[in-house]
């Protein structure tokens, strides 16, 4: 990944499996990031990433590194919505994440969504590696800023991409030299992209707000599972949406596509909550992989 970075914070977690039971073998943080670990062992890890503040303001550009080790689960959200502050001046504001998920591994990776204030810039990266047998469970979503307070799409800048690397078989010659452009160089790196996913609203491009863009929608979701062990989920997932009837003028929009090893769901929403209790009655079931319900600490 390569964009105009320069780290002012950053936070790292690792996850292994020891005695059965999955296990923080390693977090720090440092200003203005916190990492917080309410279960740091069982038989899932619960972790929580946050910031001073409640979000990042001009000049914050913080990374998040992540671990999970082999047949380990974990379960990585935030607090609350990651606010994004006035940045008139247009300052390089950002954040990073880079995960690896050995084999046998789970990380559902939940935060709550990205909140940009009016006149606000801002930019993200994530990164997501998987070993054999191992999968991933991805939700990237944001809203349309603070609209009680007259500030809906009303921020500069607002970019995301995620990538979704998978593993070859040992001996595949194929991808030796293929990487992921700006990749870390402490990660394995991997031959297969299985996902990758952009996202840019710019104001400079004109009204955000405008029919073609987001029009009467205040929050937008990508929700992807991929890896064996949520593949059930996801085939539940894809028929659901199949079976979904479309209403004219609908003020919730629903779109799902198959992926290697899984799908990726991606949803329009007028209300925030509406699209919250929606995504959440699709993650619960998860709480059979992780061994507990992780959701149930914020709802």
């Amino acid at each position: 990944m390569q964009f105009d970075f320069q780290e002012r914070g950053r936070a790292s977690l690792e996850v292994d499996r020891i005695f059965n039971e999955s296990t923080v073998t390693g977090a720090y943080a440092t200003s203005p990031m916190k990492l917080l670990t309410p279960r740091a062992r069982g038989g899932c890890v619960c972790a929580y990433a946050t910031n001073f503040g409640g979000g990042l303001v001009a000049g914050d550009q913080t990374r998040l590194e992540v671990r999970v080790g082999k047949q380990a689960r974990c379960f990585l959200g935030t607090q609350a919505s990651t606010k994004i502050y006035r940045n008139p001046h247009l300052l390089p504001c950002g954040h990073m994440t880079s995960a690896t998920v050995e084999a046998g591994g789970l990380l559902v990776f939940a935060p709550t969504p990205v909140q940009p204030f009016a006149d606000s810039s801002y930019t993200q990266r994530q990164e997501f590696r998987l070993g054999d047998g191992s999968a991933v469970v991805l939700l990237d979503w944001f809203t349309s800023g603070r609209p009680a307070c007259g500030e809906r799409w009303k921020f500069t800048h607002l970019s995301t991409r995620n990538e979704i690397w998978q593993n070859s078989a040992p001996g595949d010659a194929t991808g030796a030299s293929q990487q992921s452009v700006g990749a870390s160089p402490e990660l394995p790196l991997s031959n297969e992209c299985i996902f990758f996913d952009s996202c840019c609203l710019d104001a400079s491009e004109g009204p955000l707000d405008s029919a073609h863009r987001t029009g009467r929608f205040n929050c937008f979701a990508t929700l992807v599972l991929v890896g064996a062990l949520v593949q059930q989920a996801a085939n539940r997932l894809l028929e659901e949406v199949r079976r979904a009837a479309v209403k004219r003028r609908s003020s919730f929009l629903l779109n799902a596509s198959p992926l290697k090893s899984g799908a990726v769901l991606r949803v329009a929403g007028e209300q925030v909550s509406e699209v919250d209790r929606y995504l959440r009655k699709l993650l619960t079931p998860l709480a059979g992989l992780l061994g507990e319900d992780p959701w149930s600490r914020r709802w």
